[in-house]
């Protein structure tokens, strides 16, 4: 079974302008005598490959620690683009998945340099989409990316950003991108993994 490893490294990844950048430090090393080796870290929840929580943008929405595991593991198809994803690229991709494997549908994952419209944000709620990610480190335009998040965080659907797909060819995998356990966060990292099926 081959596994593709779809995250980023956290200390080398691409950061959002003005969130924090990712950092460590040594507090024990067997170099130094110590018992053993012991690195301290400090990151932003939505450093490198991490999910979205509706808590992101909705005050009242579900922490990660709230999100149902299940809509981050299970089948998946991965997709690729360029450009605006609005409702024709988003439908194709939809109707690619349910022709590969049904259950695939619920689960887009798309690379390239995409960015998805409102509209193409609509467009994965209609069709009952309850993941989708993809490489930019904000769903939606970056610089106006309120609106798609809404869209999305408001219905349930959970955001996978900061994945790389470049060495992954479309298709239907299984995907496993659960979030680390942060009570009462906006979102969090995650090893987000397909393996073919």
């Amino acid at each position: 079974m081959k596994i593709y490893d779809i995250s980023q490294e956290v200390f080398s990844c691409c950061v959002y302008p003005g969130d924090p950048t990712p950092s460590r430090g040594t507090v024990l090393s067997t170099d130094k005598g110590d018992v053993c080796n012991l690195t301290e870290f400090s990151m932003c929840a939505h450093n490198g490959t991490h999910i979205d929580a509706p808590f992101h943008f909705l005050g009242c929405g579900d922490t990660v620690d709230k999100i149902p595991l299940e809509k981050t593991f299970g089948f998946a198809y991965v997709a690729h683009g360029d450009g605006e994803a609005g409702v024709k690229e988003i439908t194709e991709i939809i109707e690619k998945a349910k022709t590969a494997n049904v259950e695939s549908a619920k689960r887009i994952l798309v690379g390239g340099k995409i960015t998805l419209t409102l509209e193409g944000a609509k467009a994965l709620n209609s069709a009952g989409v309850v993941l989708f990610g993809n490489e930019s480190q904000s769903v939606g335009p970056e610089d106006a990316p309120m609106a798609v998040h809404l869209e999305l965080l408001g219905t349930g659907v959970v955001l996978l950003e900061g994945i790389r797909l470049s060495h992954v060819p479309e298709g239907v995998y299984l995907l496993s991108a659960v979030p680390i356990n942060l009570g009462g966060c906006d979102g969090a990292p995650c090893r987000a993994v397909l393996s073919e099926i």
